[in-house]
């Protein structure tokens, strides 16, 4: 697993204003609800009415649909009780760092097999940034629930922080535009993809922060809470030499346009 080390700084242009943009340790730097910049990506949390339960007549014609669109070996698989097997990818796009064990080497093939939880073999915690937009495959059940990925995801990665920090959304795409939209604990993101066919540009799953509105320190390890200090000590000082260079910019030009103007007959 490739670990990414650097930090997103998140930083708003130097052309626009400072004060229209505001951190929080919850993110980074965001628009202020000012902005005059609108929003390409949007998140709706409006829960659509469910339709009756399908028929296995009907589940085995959609997924025969469903197979004949895949270019790739990751077909679906109906089981004689009705339920069906197939694969999902989940993006994932986390701007916080996670919490997982120091000192723990890679899981292994028989760790896997074996379910071995090498995160109870040390109380020792660090912290680190998951590469931005890595992308993880999943084979699962019709019956596998959002929740079950996203603890089977936090497991892959040897993640320890509480499973609900994080939330599982899908991601369309209409009229140029990104949405997503939160799904809840007890939906079936197989039956998502069986529903949308297997083009990951109609649907695809995003895994990310689950922004709640307040920031609720407790949920925070003692490791995370000081990893969010040091990433406000360094974006302070990055934030205060791209100011100081801005500024010295100006300076420049201005003692140039002084000396051309100077060296101008009168």
């Amino acid at each position: 697993m490739t670990i990414g080390s650097s930090m997103s700084s998140g930083y708003c242009s130097l052309d626009e204003d400072l004060e229209d943009c505001f951190f929080t340790a919850k993110t980074s730097f965001f628009r202020s609800a000012q902005s005059k910049v609108p929003a390409k990506n949007v998140a709706q949390t409006v829960e659509e009415e469910k339709p009756e339960p399908p028929t296995i007549q009907e589940i085995k014609q959609k997924i025969e649909k469903y197979n004949a669109k895949v270019t790739n070996c990751l077909l679906m698989k109906l089981n004689d009780d009705g339920t069906y097997t197939g694969f999902i990818k989940v993006h994932l796009k986390l701007r916080r760092p996670v919490t997982v064990p120091a000192g723990i080497r890679p899981q292994s093939i028989y760790d896997a097999l074996k379910e071995v939880n090498l995160a109870e073999m040390t109380d020792k915690r660090t912290s680190f940034y998951l590469p931005l937009d890595a992308i993880k495959q999943l084979h699962i059940s019709s019956t596998t629930t959002v929740s079950e990925v996203i603890q089977g995801l936090l497991k892959k990665f040897m993640v320890v922080d509480n499973p609900q920090k994080f939330a599982l959304f899908k991601e369309m795409r209409k009229d140029g535009q990104v949405l997503f939209q939160k799904l809840p604990l007890t939906e079936y993101p197989l039956y998502l993809r069986l529903l949308a066919g297997p083009d990951t540009d109609v649907l695809s799953f995003v895994l990310k922060e689950n922004e709640t509105g307040e920031v609720e320190w407790d949920a925070f390890s003692i490791p995370e809470l000081q990893n969010f200090l040091m990433i406000l000590d360094k974006e302070e000082k990055d934030k205060i030499q791209q100011v100081h260079r801005k500024y010295e910019r100006f300076k420049q030009r201005l003692q140039q346009t002084l000396k051309e103007a100077r060296g101008k007959p009168g």
